[in-house]
């Protein structure tokens, strides 16, 4: 079962929220009026002694401490900068599986937690941009990908050669890996490493595509391995979460230890 995280963090800092200020606005200074009438607390105290409190319940005084910190983790992750995790090698060799990724989230746009209702229009996805979506079939789950067609591109696909508006796509041999070639594709402006399994024909991968207005087309950099737009079309403008700029860490399992050694930039 996926775990809507947004979702609960959104739920957590409405909730201790709307606690801590309606015991801020109402319930404080009623707590201390009855305790006042009950003599527990002395109206005023003369001295060096400050006025004593009746004691917070413990749900106000939860919901004091963690607001701040939920609102803030919250404003950070839904507009700045979330984390996430290769789970699979489609991006290899530009992400590995235990990849901790940054994402920017204000690259496109700046968008509502949970929905994804875009309200600020800062820029749209460019060809080469490594991009994090939520995958079109069930709106949920989150997916990467390379941006291959923009709005209104062809895209072709035949015999492991990729053509974007009838131009092919450039790309140069690195280096045999057995089992993959590993080759250096020029997209645009963009130059990035790909993985061609050797021995493979292309099959059901081939076609042309036509993307629609306010959709993007996109492909794994491990081209014989990747569930992309080739199988299940584009991802439309509102399914899109930001963009993928630096890997933190990598981790690949519970087994394994953390390590730092391919902390940079993705290109």
């Amino acid at each position: 079962m996926d775990i809507d995280f947004p979702l609960i963090l959104v739920v957590l800092t409405l909730a201790t929220g709307l606690i801590w200020l309606a015991d801020k606005l109402f319930l404080r200074a009623r707590r201390q009026a009855a305790a006042e009438a009950e003599g527990a607390v002395p109206a005023a105290v003369t001295g060096d002694e400050a006025q004593a409190e009746p004691r917070e319940p413990y749900l106000v005084d939860l919901s004091r401490s963690f607001f701040p910190v939920l609102a803030i983790v919250l404003v950070l992750r839904s507009f700045l900068v979330e984390p996430f995790q290769i789970p699979s090698g489609s991006m290899l060799p530009t992400l590995e599986v235990g990849d901790f990724i940054l994402v920017n989230k204000f690259s496109y746009g700046l968008r509502l937690p949970v929905a994804g209702t875009k309200v600020v229009d800062l820029a749209d996805p460019e060809r080469g941009d490594v991009m994090v979506f939520k995958y079109p079939e069930d709106g949920k789950t989150n997916y990467i990908k390379r941006v291959i067609g923009l709005p209104g591109d062809h895209i072709r696909y035949r015999n492991k050669e990729l053509f974007v508006n009838g131009d092919k796509v450039a790309s140069q041999f690195v280096a045999k890996l057995p089992p993959v070639e590993l080759r250096r594709e020029y997209l645009g402006d963009v130059e990035h490493d790909i993985f061609l399994t050797m021995g493979r024909q292309s099959g059901s991968g081939e076609g042309e595509w036509v993307v629609p207005q306010g959709h993007y087309f996109v492909m794994g950099d491990n081209r014989d391995n990747s569930n992309d737009s080739r199988y299940w079309g584009t991802v439309p403008d509102d399914l899109v979460v930001g963009k993928a700029f630096a890997i933190w860490m990598h981790w690949k399992s519970l087994t394994s230890l953390p390590s730092f050694d391919r902390v940079g930039g993705i290109e």
